[in-house]
């Protein structure tokens, strides 16, 4: 994990309770699966999911063994994910670190990760919820509904509302799980989980336009994958969409657009210099002020503060 960030202080012993279950999976599996799993759980990782999961559920005294298997689940899931998506995309490093399909097959790579599916399904079940299943069920398929979209849909997402619902399958949906299922599990009105369900799709939505912002902004050597790594794939994000609706007629825009081969370290600087970076973080700089104005109308304590602050991290990535 990463040097802790302050919000992380009143859950920091109960991150590391998520930590073990994760790790601890069934004895019955082959001993590469385990050491498959702690080379993704120890690859690095904000652990954020989890850490609004327990912040959430926290702030309203929720049962905190249900919240650890909750957080759990939710964080295998993403890696899960994870696996799949470098499989899928070709990508041999995450965060500078070798991706396990650089190691494996293709054929390991997804029974691993269909592995770490059910040990996530397993986590969720141990909360004996019938409404988080359900609600897992249905963001799994969120997920992966998205990633087959936007398999068969390169260089298409070229307006904003594309990008919303792409961004919220890959990401948002999930933050939505981890805020409105550990509200639900600590037994709060209906009412409370609808607001922090509002709270992570609001959250999410911040978390990766700011990762779609570092994409552009940052270097090689600290991303461990090159700078617009996604636009080199064909994958249109928000500070592209910002610069082409003010220079629809770019030649490198709509050679992009076009499936054409572009000059992208050209894009990328023009891009870095027009304001589009600059758009794009307004954007998500107003979904966190959404973000916090919700968690304003929720119980003062700790976890809420620590909520706010985790909140305002996200923006703070860009800086």
């Amino acid at each position: 994990m990463n040097p802790p960030q302050t919000f992380l202080t009143p859950i920091l012993s109960d991150l590391s309770k998520v930590e073990s279950r994760m790790r601890a999976l069934d004895t019955r599996h082959h001993r590469e699966l385990a050491n498959a799993l702690e080379h993704l759980l120890s690859s690095g990782g904000k652990r954020i999911r989890p850490a609004v999961a327990l912040l959430t559920g926290k702030m309203y005294r929720g049962d905190i063994q249900r919240l650890i298997s909750l957080s759990a689940a939710i964080e295998l899931l993403h890696t899960a994910t994870l696996v799949h998506d470098d499989l899928i995309d070709g990508a041999l490093l995450r965060r500078g670190i070798a991706t396990l399909n650089a190691k494996w097959s293709p054929a390991a790579t997804v029974l691993t990760g269909d592995y770490i599916f059910a040990q996530a399904a397993l986590c969720a079940a141990e909360t004996d919820s019938v409404y988080l299943m359900k609600q897992f069920a249905k963001t799994l398929g969120i997920i992966v509904n998205g990633e087959i979209d936007q398999l068969f849909s390169t260089h298409r997402y070229s307006t904003r509302e594309e990008y919303f619902q792409r961004i919220y399958a890959k990401t948002a949906s999930l933050f939505e799980l981890a805020s409105s299922a550990a509200a639900h599990l600590s037994g709060v009105s209906e009412d409370e989980v609808e607001c922090m369900r509002r709270f992570g799709y609001a959250l999410g939505m911040a978390f990766q336009i700011v990762d779609d912002i570092l994409d552009f902004t940052g270097v090689q050597e600290t991303m461990g994958k090159p700078v617009a790594n996604d636009l080199r794939q064909g994958l249109i994000t928000l500070p592209f969409i910002c610069y082409l609706e003010k220079h629809p007629e770019d030649e490198e825009v709509q050679a992009v657009l076009s499936g054409e081969k572009a000059n992208i370290d050209k894009l990328v600087s023009e891009i870095r210099a027009s304001g589009a970076v600059q758009d794009a973080f307004q954007i998500a700089r107003d979904y966190v002020r959404e973000a916090v104005s919700i968690l304003e109308g929720r119980p003062a304590c700790v976890e809420r503060r620590a909520l706010i602050e985790l909140s305002e991290y996200v923006i703070m990535r860009h800086i």
